[in-house]
């Protein structure tokens, strides 16, 4: 195999072997829930799905990820399609995906949670964490949402081809 690479593909070899090693070793020290919450803290965008009577809708939206309550935060008004849908149905589902053209570092995960409008304390607190990450939000006027997550289902080629972890809230 390494008789057939170019001298080109010889850096890409082994720069891939040397990330693959490097993962693979921050992995022993890591559980699957600590390797779910770098990567979520590593991103800013999701994509929102949402449905209501039948009909389906998917919105991307910034977030700010609390990891505490596993959660993510974003903001959008209620007279959008998928904010309207979120006030009948909280139910929701999404994924996260790191952009890359490369299947041996392709990493994304699948969710599913409620969304809630928050008011108060809590949208006061969670406001302030959104600014923290979007200071340009604070021209914005938009509600604050909480996505709290249930379940996540996550692929890393980083740690292995089709590499999966998963982690589910428990039960309240």
């Amino acid at each position: 195999l390494l008789r057939s690479l170019k001298s080109n593909d010889y850096n890409a070899f082994y720069y891939l072997a040397y990330e693959r090693v490097k993962v693979y070793m921050s992995q022993l020290m890591t559980t699957d829930k600590e390797h779910i919450c770098r990567f979520l803290n590593a991103q800013h965008v999701l994509t929102l799905a949402t449905c209501w009577e039948g009909e389906m809708w998917c919105a991307n939206c910034f977030y700010a990820f609390d990891e505490v309550r596993m959660a993510l935060y974003f903001m959008t008004e209620t007279r959008t399609r998928h904010g309207g849908m979120l006030l009948n149905n909280p139910k929701v589902a999404g994924t996260i995906a790191h952009q890359t053209k490369t299947i041996a570092l392709i990493r994304g995960l699948q969710f599913s949670g409620e969304a809630v409008q928050l008011q108060g304390e809590e949208e006061q607190r969670a406001r302030s964490l959104y600014y923290q990450q979007f200071p340009a939000a604070r021209l914005m006027s938009a509600p604050v949402w909480q996505l709290s997550l249930h379940q996540i289902k996550m692929t890393d080629n980083k740690l292995g081809f089709a590499k999966k972890i998963r982690w589910e809230r428990d039960p309240e």
